[in-house]
């Protein structure tokens, strides 16, 4: 019988990397590294608007958001959120 060795998730540098490792492995094979997640929806968002960003920008933006492994829209929400409630 041949002795099992546990399985650790390997340290994932990009979104791609993320991609090919769980495309080939079972999220049930690392029970002990994973955590729960609790997801609460956004309550009562039902109006929209578009911002229209330069490609720069709008490269910047996503840059940021993936270096802080959120998608853009809720990075500029969030700023914007975080400008109105501290400008008095």
């Amino acid at each position: 019988m041949t002795k099992q060795t546990k399985r650790t998730i390997p340290d994932l540098k990009t979104r791609e990397d993320v991609a090919k490792f769980w495309d080939t492995h079972s999220a049930a094979d690392y029970k002990d590294e994973l955590e729960p997640v609790t997801l609460t929806p956004a309550k009562h968002l039902t109006r929209t608007m578009n911002v229209r960003f330069d490609e720069r920008d709008l490269e910047k933006l996503q840059e940021v958001a993936e270096q802080k492994g959120v998608g853009p829209s809720t990075l500029a929400r969030m700023w914007i959120k975080e400008r109105l409630h501290n400008n008095p």
